[in-house]
């Protein structure tokens, strides 16, 4: 049976209190960053981070053996995290700026959210990363949106040409009327028929498309 040498770390807090005259707060927090007399320094013990692995040889002698990555999930938390935030932080950003410029997310952009998900997931449960990026679901169109504010404009329309309604005018309607309509509309209205005729004719402008480039010249 094999033998390896372990190396496992943790975190000792080292802290001290000094008195600053300053300005305000934050005038009296960068004082301190800047002072290097460590003189009066502790050691809070009751802090100290979780013991984690910092290294992994072969053999029974730590540096003599091959070296071993160390399993993510034996990494020390904080750290996994805060390595994790920066790429939670991209993906943020990225699709911030697809959204600012009216484009849909690149399905690999998809696909790397999925991946960041589950390793949040992992780091979360303290297990390993995911090994691989999860595959991505195919995407989906939006086919119509129903909008409040359009909702609102056809409102004034209907009673401009429908005196039925007796003293009810675009005023007396609530947004909550018409928010309430509207989820009332989505969960009944059966929309499958047309749903499935604008498959239907999406499945063939796709074979269409693959004809013509498949079309010798």
């Amino acid at each position: 049976m094999p033998a390896y040498t372990i190396e496992t770390t943790y975190t000792l807090p080292i802290f001290r209190h000094g008195t600053y005259v300053a300005d305000n707060a934050e005038a009296a927090c960068k004082a301190a960053l800047g002072d290097n007399n460590w003189e009066s320094l502790k050691k809070d013990y009751d802090a100290s981070g979780e013991i984690h692995v910092t290294g992994i040889w072969e053999g029974e002698n730590a540096y003599a053996g091959s070296p071993i990555t160390v399993p993510s999930q034996f990494d020390e938390a904080v750290q996994r995290r805060a390595h994790h935030f920066e790429i939670l932080l991209g993906l943020l950003k990225m699709m911030v700026h697809d959204v600012h410029a009216g484009r849909q997310p690149p399905l690999d952009w998809l696909a790397k959210s999925d991946w960041a998900i589950a390793r949040g997931e992992a780091i979360l449960a303290g297990s390993a990363d995911p090994a691989d990026m999860v595959v991505a679901p195919k995407p989906s169109h939006v086919l119509a949106r129903l909008e409040e504010e359009r909702v609102r404009s056809a409102i004034a329309s209907v009673l401009d040409i429908d005196d039925s309604f007796g003293l009810v005018s675009p005023h007396l309607v609530t947004d909550e009327d018409v928010r309430s309509a509207c989820e009332t509309i989505v969960a009944t209205a059966d929309l499958s028929d047309a749903v499935s005729n604008v498959e239907f004719l999406a499945a063939m402008e796709a074979i269409r498309a693959a004809h013509r480039r498949v079309l010798p010249g």
